[in-house]
């Protein structure tokens, strides 16, 4: 009877040693475009390249970047991805690798259709700066877009930024190239267009980030994607999600405006 109880003991203790970890993933309450599905998609395959046995979950958050990183800083989250800035790498772990490989820093305007003729001579940031764009108002863009004497609203509400576009309240809303397509493909608005041969570029990446609470999956992370890098698995992701949606954007013969960003550095 006793080593009855031993085994048993044993088995219990195996089976605790073995239990697999919850991570506990942000996702916003939001139509999911193609970069939501790559992310997690990316996110999936850097924690089997790491071998990292974990259980993920979605947690339903608001669309608002600084409070779903707020959350993440006090563990209610344990992972969201987020063009990252000085503070927010204050927040959490940022796992620098550039998920979009730096094209989160080449924007192109959305516009209202019925005012393309305002841009058609513009070709320096001083011009642009007679027009005014929209951004989030806690989006680290709009505070490089106010850094570079660019004209900028910030507005909290998503979906009413392409509406203020829609009706002429602003001139330009700046949406990255990996983005750009998919919502204006979903919005399906005839007032909405990508300005052609005209884009921002400005130097910034988009991260994943950790909770400081979960350093083990930081670490896993940062092993998974390495990996992912040596053997071309990223590339290839990143090439099958994006490729045909660069080669879509009308911007074969584009003109660009860069503008500085203080806010990040390039490690």
């Amino acid at each position: 009877m006793g080593r009855f109880i031993w085994l048993c003991l044993l088995c219990s203790w195996a089976n605790t040693s073995y239990a697999v970890s919850t991570l506990y993933v942000a996702k916003e309450q939001r139509v999911l475009y193609d970069r939501d599905l790559y992310l997690y998609e990316l996110l999936d395959r850097a924690l089997i390249a790491a071998q990292f046995d974990t259980k993920v979950e979605h947690i339903q958050v608001h669309p608002h970047q600084q409070r779903t990183l707020l959350a993440l800083s006090r563990g209610e989250v344990d992972l969201h991805w987020s063009m990252t800035s000085p503070e927010r790498e204050q927040l959490a772990i940022a796992i620098q690798v550039p998920l979009f490989k730096g094209f989160i820093g080449k924007r192109a305007l959305l516009v209202n259709r019925a005012h393309l003729p305002r841009f058609e001579k513009i070709q320096t940031k001083a011009q642009l700066a007679k027009l005014t764009a929209v951004q989030g108002h806690d989006w680290p863009d709009t505070k490089i877009l106010a850094f570079n004497d660019l004209p900028v609203r910030p507005m909290s509400k998503y979906q009413a930024m392409f509406a203020m576009v829609a009706r002429g309240k602003v001139d330009y809303f700046p949406r990255s190239f990996i983005e750009v397509g998919s919502e204006l493909a979903e919005r399906q608005s005839g007032d909405l267009v990508i300005l052609p041969n005209l884009y921002l570029y400005y130097p910034s990446a988009f991260y994943f980030f950790v909770s400081k609470k979960k350093p083990e999956v930081a670490d896993a992370l940062k092993k998974g994607l390495a990996l992912m890098q040596q053997n071309g698995e990223f590339d290839m992701l990143f090439e099958q999600y994006f490729a045909a949606k660069f080669n879509a954007l009308p911007m074969q013969d584009a003109r660009v405006i860069t503008l500085k960003n203080p806010y990040f550095e390039n490690n």
